[in-house]
């Protein structure tokens, strides 16, 4: 069976869960934790992947990595996918589960890169115009990027506004 296909259907499962019991939000939060946790640390895929090692200590490595506060449905996802062997599709289920939760609550991540970092009332202001564009709420993150040179990047959805001087620059140059 596909790997993608397992991991929507279980990220599906989690999300109907959690929504029915209200805690969707938190759930949300762990698998975010869950998911940065895969990329920090390199090592915990191959970690949890060992079949040398014990059940209970990759139960206990994942709850760590779910964050300050796990849910106990979360907890309790955990234990179902290592019950199942399921554990090498763990980080694209977390990930599927994040998919699905924005697609449902109607939350875009959107960027703004910068050639030095920007106030709070631009970021906010910025952050504003993409939510009115999208009719809904967005997760903004914003980068620090000398060398566009001056101007900014903004990003979100599959929408690119290049601003930047060094764009500008290579436009005039290619010209």
């Amino acid at each position: 069976m596909d790997l993608g296909v397992i991991s929507v259907r279980y990220a599906r499962a989690l999300l109907k869960s959690a929504t029915e019991l209200k805690n969707a939000d938190l759930v949300y939060q762990n698998m975010v934790s869950l998911s940065d946790c895969y990329i920090n640390v390199p090592s915990l895929r191959s970690t949890i992947d060992n079949p040398m090692l014990q059940r209970s200590k990759k139960l206990h490595l994942l709850t760590t990595a779910l964050g300050q506060s796990p849910q106990q449905l979360s907890v309790r996802f955990l234990e179902l996918v290592l019950k199942e062997d399921r554990e090498s599709a763990l980080q694209f289920m977390a990930n599927s589960y994040i998919t699905l939760y924005r697609q449902q609550k109607n939350i875009t991540r959107g960027k703004l890169t910068t050639a030095v970092a920007v106030s709070d009332a631009v970021e906010q202001k910025m952050k504003q115009m993409v939510e009115a564009k999208t009719q809904g709420t967005v997760e903004f993150t914003t980068e620090v990027d000398p060398s566009i040179i001056g101007g900014f990047v903004l990003e979100y959805d599959t929408y690119r506004m290049d601003a930047s001087v060094k764009t500008k620059l290579n436009r005039i140059l290619s010209e």
